[in-house]
């Protein structure tokens, strides 16, 4: 095929899979890709954490884990009843919501999976500190749930593959050879930091927002959100990459949008009386 008509198909193909493929994130109303069924996310995420189960030590706290769950049944409540009452389909309807502690007191982190499996390092704690602390950053990863983000990332690193391996095979493999001259992956590393990175840095803030506001609609106390951000970032003495190398924004950029949010989140969504 003349290379300007397999341009020409090309973008026609993408863009009318682009038209079906795309949707919006709830609240911020942000457009994105969902090329991977969210439901093969989920499923594969659910067996994943049951081997994580399996593998990594649970801790027998049951006050703090079932503090934990208080907080995911608090969240899991009002985010149903925003939805409901904003006449929005509720994007965690069909979540099998799990909670569990990890006994590992060297990992400062907490992750939410596809479809509401979420997992808090007892590391994490010494950073929230309270019950507040904790709700923000439950809040911060069940937005990443909810915002469907890792269908989005999944999503995009295919599109971003296929969009390389074309270039490539249109430029008569000018970027294989950039990468068998240097020795290294230099065409994926400046996409990363070009592309992707910059990306995943816009869900971690997206993220930031949707948590500041469900922490708020569960009748969390915002204000520790930023706190949050300037313990850990003391906890990490100045170890933190640049902010155009990593996946997420620099604390203080974090801080900063937190604070400048706060009376927003505070006047436009506020706390829902629990059932």
């Amino acid at each position: 095929m003349h290379r300007r008509l397999f341009l020409q198909a090309l973008g026609c193909g993408c863009l009318s899979l682009g038209l079906s493929s795309c949707s919006t994130v709830p609240i911020t109303d942000r457009k994105q890709l969902k090329l991977i069924p969210e439901t093969k996310l989920n499923s594969q995420a659910a067996q994943i954490y049951e081997k994580i189960k399996e593998k990594e030590k649970l801790s027998d706290d049951i006050r703090q884990l079932n503090e934990i769950k208080e907080i995911g049944k608090r969240m899991e409540y009002s985010i149903s009843e925003y939805f409901e009452k904003s006449n929005i389909d509720n994007p965690a309807s069909k979540f099998d919501w799990e909670y569990i502690l990890i006994d590992n007191k060297k990992v400062k982190n907490a992750w939410c999976m596809p479809g509401g499996k979420i997992a808090v390092y007892t590391g994490i704690l010494d950073v929230t500190k309270n019950k507040n602390g904790l709700a923000a950053v439950m809040g911060h990863e069940i937005a990443h749930a909810v915002a469907k983000h890792s269908v989005e990332r999944a999503s995009r690193n295919v599109a971003t593959n296929v969009v390389l391996q074309v270039t490539d095979i249109l430029s008569g493999g000018k970027l294989s050879t950039v990468n068998r001259t240097t020795g290294m992956n230099t065409v994926g590393l400046l996409t990363q930091m070009g592309i992707l990175n910059p990306f995943n840095r816009k869900q971690e803030s997206e993220a930031d927002y949707l948590g500041l506001i469900f922490s708020s609609l569960s009748g969390y106390d915002i204000r520790e959100a930023p706190k949050i951000w300037e313990r850990m970032k003391k906890s990490q003495k100045g170890k933190e990459p640049p902010e155009f190398m990593s996946t997420h924004p620099s604390s203080d950029n974090r801080i900063k949008k937190l604070n400048d949010w706060m009376n927003e989140v505070t006047i436009n969504f506020p706390p829902i009386e629990q059932a």
